[in-house]
């Protein structure tokens, strides 16, 4: 077996730290190389399912892929005080998870004033929550 294979072994089974390190060692962040760079967002991935958020936030401090993997971990785990902590202290990329997860469960009204509070000039996060916004007169 290669490492590949190792890898989505270990994967498999769970076995995160040996899959973390395998593809970790074959992994660079915007790599000329696609191969490394799909690499890097499957090692985003493994420590994302390894619950790794410490390791995930460290990287996250410069690489964009780990901060939106982060962020979509967080809330898969149901960690909005994270993201809204994240969003409070300027990451964009929490506040528009934020903002999706609060109108995705009909809490428009919070999402507005997250986006108040977080992000008042920030034209993507008022456009995330109007398309959540029933139309005049009817349905969505």
């Amino acid at each position: 077996m290669d490492w590949f294979e190792k890898a989505r072994a270990a994967e498999r089974l769970q076995d995160w730290d040996e899959a973390i390190a395998l593809v970790g060692a074959h992994a660079e962040c915007y790599s000329t190389d696609y191969l490394m760079h799909d690499n890097h967002l499957w090692h985003m991935d493994l420590l994302a399912s390894a619950a790794r958020f410490t390791e995930l936030t460290e990287l996250a401090l410069s690489d964009v892929h780990a901060r939106r993997r982060l962020n979509r971990a967080l809330r898969d785990q149901g960690m909005e005080a994270v993201l809204r902590d994240r969003a409070k202290d300027g990451d964009r990329d929490a506040l528009y998870v934020l903002v999706r997860l609060l109108c995705e469960t009909d809490r428009v009204q919070e999402a507005d004033q997250v986006i108040q509070d977080f992000g008042r000039e920030d034209q993507y996060a008022h456009e995330i929550a109007t398309g959540f916004r029933s139309p005049p007169g009817g349905a969505r």
